[in-house]
């Protein structure tokens, strides 16, 4: 009887046990980690089977190693496209606590292996836009197959497929002296996510590349980022996890610099905040709360956008989160400290701004980098997944080319240059607004938002409230048509003098005919921007 065989009983017949590592066969890409685990291996005992760079690395640092090339008795070949891909390989890991097996492999001459260390080719980090004849090269098959035969045969098998594994397998075979069974049975529902997640990358490559945008058998792949305190409420669990697929900047990439733990809200509520400031070249400033924005502005400087997106709603301000497009100075952060803030995101902060926020211990600082406006590619980032009962709802981000919708007027009466400023301005805005979504706006500044109202005329009727005096010479815009030409009179009796909104009603032409009464010049767009 072989040692594995007495290290755990045959299944069904009692509990699984903790198995010694006396054989383990380690063939990874990344390398990082890879010697200190491998030593540790080495010190308990194991044997250490590897493959080419894995066996040299190991060989540089005294590390006694037994090649694959004489486990096999091949050496890899197809440039290297085979190499563990053998029965004496798999039959070592696949090999059962079975007396059966137990005789087939001591026929055979083969040797069980208590251990796979594999980590897989960069196919999410180097293939979102190599050309076919390059990416099908970083589609590994040897390590897939090396991790999944592992991970089924987790009563027996230990399998390690990331490098951020290591020190937490190092400590428990250090303190156990082997592998408990509930960390295989953990190790293995890791390696068939990280196969299922690698799978499902390259299936995402393959639909883009043959213009399949929503394919029949749909597959994504997250990473966890983080756990959140709870979900939108406090009996809820919730977690934060990023596509893999995605290679521009996103909410994902951001490093938190200073506060308490992130909650869920603050998370969509950061997303909409870095989204709508993201969308100015000059220095801007977005206040949201409950994902709709309370003010938004653009200056001369940081301070003076975040002080006019103040203005508009100082209320709804209190306990938002808020984003710039610069580094925060230390006028600004002095203002944003001025009230309670739950969450700042920039692409970085002065020192001076850090010294002033710091004391404030549980404002949470953000630092992330700035999206490219122009990358909006592959799977995972041009498209958003909305979770319902049952299953998910996808759909192409709401990105708006420059340039792509066709702006006309509609009334006798055309913006003038001031107007039309603001105007571009707010109807910006109301793409990150919940619907029904009215934006008024003075130069560039909101001065009064209505948002997610289940009937358009109401949603003036709030901007208007919110706007007060500041409505009188100001715009509006509108993320969809006017049903009826009830927004418009009541737009007027606020004191709007120009509208932009995507047209399209069947009522156009009597909205069209309420703004020349009262004097209002119009925009249509063609381009509507719902945001449920």
């Amino acid at each position: 009887m072989t040692p594995w065989m007495r290290q755990a009983p045959e299944p069904g017949t009692a509990p699984l046990s903790r198995i010694r590592v006396r054989r383990a066969l380690l063939s990874v890409w990344d390398k990082s980690g890879v010697v200190d685990l491998a030593r540790i291996l080495a010190d308990a005992g194991a044997e250490l089977i590897t493959t080419g760079g894995t066996a040299q690395i190991l060989r540089d640092a005294g590390l006694a190693v037994t090649t694959i090339e004489s486990v096999t008795g091949y050496p890899a070949i197809l440039d290297g496209r085979v190499k563990t891909l053998h029965p004496a390989v798999f039959a070592a890991i696949l090999g059962r606590d079975d007396p059966g097996h137990h005789d087939q492999l001591a026929g055979l001459g083969i040797t069980p292996v208590d251990l796979v260390v594999v980590n897989l080719y960069p196919f999410e980090a180097a293939a979102h836009d190599a050309p076919p004849a390059e990416a099908v090269e970083l589609i590994d098959i040897g390590g897939v197959a090396l991790i999944r035969a592992a991970a089924k045969n987790w009563e027996r098998v230990g399998v390690v497929c990331d490098p951020g594994q290591y020190a937490a397998v190092a400590a428990h075979i250090q303190s156990e002296g082997g592998l408990s069974p509930q960390m295989r049975q953990s190790l293995a529902a890791d390696g068939f996510a990280r196969t299922a997640a690698y799978d499902s990358t390259i299936a995402a490559y393959f639909a883009r590349r043959t213009g399949r945008r929503f394919p029949d058998l749909l597959t994504l792949a997250y990473r966890k980022v983080r756990d959140t305190r709870y979900g939108e409420n406090p009996h809820q669990a919730g977690a934060f996890y990023r596509a893999l697929a995605v290679a521009a900047p996103s909410l994902a990439d951001a490093r938190q610099v200073q506060g308490k733990e992130l909650s869920f809200n603050n998370l969509v509520d950061l997303d909409t905040a870095w989204g709508l400031a993201g969308e100015f070249d000059t220095p801007a400033a977005a206040i949201i709360k409950h994902a709709t924005p309370s003010g938004m502005a653009v200056g001369a400087s940081l301070a003076e956008a975040y002080a006019a997106a103040l203005h508009c709603d100082p209320v709804s301000a209190f306990g938002g989160v808020v984003a710039v497009n610069r580094f925060v100075d230390g006028p600004t952060a002095t203002a944003i400290a001025g009230i309670f803030t739950e969450a700042i995101i920039a692409p970085g902060y002065s020192a001076e701004a850090l010294d002033a926020l710091k004391r404030k211990a549980n404002l949470r600082l953000l630092a992330a980098p700035l999206r490219d406006r122009g990358v909006e590619r592959d799977l995972g980032s041009e498209v958003e997944v909305k979770g319902v009962r049952g299953g998910v709802l996808l759909q192409d981000r709401d990105v708006e080319p420059a340039g792509s919708s066709s702006r006309r007027v509609v009334t006798p009466r055309a913006p003038s240059g001031e107007e039309m400023r603001a105007l571009e301005f707010a109807w910006i805005v109301a793409k990150w607004v919940k619907s029904n979504a009215i934006v008024f706006a003075r130069g560039g500044a909101t001065v009064g938002i209505g948002a997610g109202q289940p009937n358009r005329v109401g949603a003036v009727e709030i901007a208007a409230t919110a706007a007060g005096e500041r409505a009188r010479g100001a715009v509006m815009a509108s993320d969809a048509f006017f049903p009826f030409r009830d927004a418009l009179d009541a737009a007027s009796r606020a004191g709007i003098t120009a509208v932009i909104q995507p047209g399209g009603s069947i009522r156009d032409n009597e909205v069209i005919a309420a703004a020349g009464e009262h004097g209002m010049a119009m925009l249509f767009t063609g381009v509507r921007h719902f945001r449920h």
